[in-house]
C-alpha cells in the first residue's frame, strides 16, 4: 500500500513519536529549541511532518528528551532515514503542494469540496491545461506542462485496481458553468466527469446555484483519511502563497459536519448525473 512507502507519512509519523516524547518530558517546543538553539518554528515543523527530519535532529531531540533505549533511538533514526526518500511527485521538480500530495497518495479517502472549477482529480488534460494557465499567468508554459502531468499522474490513485482512493466530490454549479478553455473543452470534462462518477467509489454531487447560501460558501477544502488509525485525518485547505493543514480533532469533526451539510443539500447522485448531462448537451449545440 502507498502508506507503507510514502515519505511524507512517514514524516508525520515520525513527527508524532517525537511529539509524544516532549510532552512526557513536560516540555515545551520553545524550551527544547532553547536548548538545541534552534527557532521553534522549526520544532514545530518537525513535529507535524512539514519538513524533512534528518537522523541528527532525532539524536539531538532523543538527547534532549533523555531517551535511554537505544532501540528506540535506532528505530526513530532509521523513520528519519526512510523519511527523507523521495516520492513519484520529487521527479517533478519543485511542486509547490507537495506535501499535499503526499498526503493524497497515501489517503484511503478523500472528501473535497471545490466552488469555482472541477476538482483536479477529475480534470481532464485540456481542461487542467486551460484551469493552470489561466490561474497562473506568470507561469512558463514548462511549468503549466510540468503541472498538468503531475495532476494526471496524481488521478492514477482512483484507477488503482486493488485498492483505489475512495473520492467523495461535492462542487457548486459554477465549475460547471463556468466556461474553462472553451465549449468543447467544457462538454468533453462534463462527459469525463459522468464516465468517472459510474465507478464504485467515486460519488459526485452539484450544488446548484438555486440552492443559496450554504457551508461551502467560505471556500473550498479537502479531508483526507488514511488506512492506519494511528495517522489522524488532515483538513487541507489550499492558499494562494501557503497552504494550511489542520488536525486537531475539533477541527476534523466541524469541517466534516459542514461536509455533512453540504452533501444533505447537494443533489444526490442520481440528479447529479442527469444535471451534469444535461449542462454537456448543452455545450454540445
Amino acid at each position: 500500500m502507498a502508506s507503507n512507502v510514502n515519505p511524507t507519512v512517514r514524516r508525520r509519523r515520525l513527527g508524532q513519536e517525537l511529539r509524544r516524547l516532549r510532552e512526557q518530558k513536560n516540555m515545551t517546543a520553545e524550551q527544547v529549541a532553547d536548548r538545541l538553539l534552534v527557532s521553534q518554528s522549526k520544532i514545530s515543523r518537525l513535529e507535524n511532518g512539514r519538513r524533512s527530519i534528518s537522523q541528527r535532529d532525532v539524536r539531538d531531540l532523543c538527547g534532549v528528551y533523555e531517551v535511554e533505549d537505544e532501540r528506540i533511538v535506532s528505530s526513530l533514526m532509521q523513520m528519519a532515514k526512510e523519511s527523507r526518500q523521495q516520492g513519484w511527485w520529487n521527479a517533478f521538480g519543485d511542486v509547490p503542494y507537495s506535501v499535499y500530495i503526499g498526503l493524497e497518495t497515501a489517503a484511503a479517502s478523500l472528501r473535497i469540496y471545490q466552488s469555482l472549477v472541477v476538482p483536479g482529480l477529475l480534470q481532464t488534460r485540456a481542461y487542467a491545461e486551460a484551469v493552470i494557465a489561466g490561474s497562473s499567468p506568470e507561469a512558463t508554459a514548462a511549468d503549466v506542462e510540468k503541472r498538468v502531468k503531475v495532476r494526471m499522474r496524481r488521478q492514477d490513485r482512483i484507477r488503482e485496481p486493488e485498492q483505489p482512493l475512495r473520492l467523495w466530490a461535492v462542487f457548486d454549479e459554477a465549475a460547471l458553468r463556468r466556461v474553462v478553455g472553451g465549449r468543447q473543452i467544457m462538454r468533453e470534462q462534463l462527459e469525463h466527469l459522468l464516465e468517472v462518477a459510474e465507478l464504485p467509489h467515486v460519488t459526485v454531487q452539484v450544488l446548484p446555484f438555486d440552492t443559496g447560501a450554504h457551508p461551502g460558501v467560505t471556500g473550498q477544502y479537502a479531508i483526507l483519511e488514511f488506512p492506519e488509525e494511528s495517522d489522524s485525518s488532515v483538513i487541507y485547505l489550499e492558499g494562494v502563497t501557503s497552504d494550511l493543514y489542520l488536525e486537531k480533532s475539533e477541527d476534523v469533526h466541524n469541517y466534516s459536519m459542514m461536509y455533512e451539510h453540504l452533501r444533505a443539500q447537494a443533489l444526490n447522485p442520481e440528479h447529479t448525473r442527469k444535471f451534469i448531462a444535461d449542462a454537456a448537451k448543452a455545450y454540445a449545440r
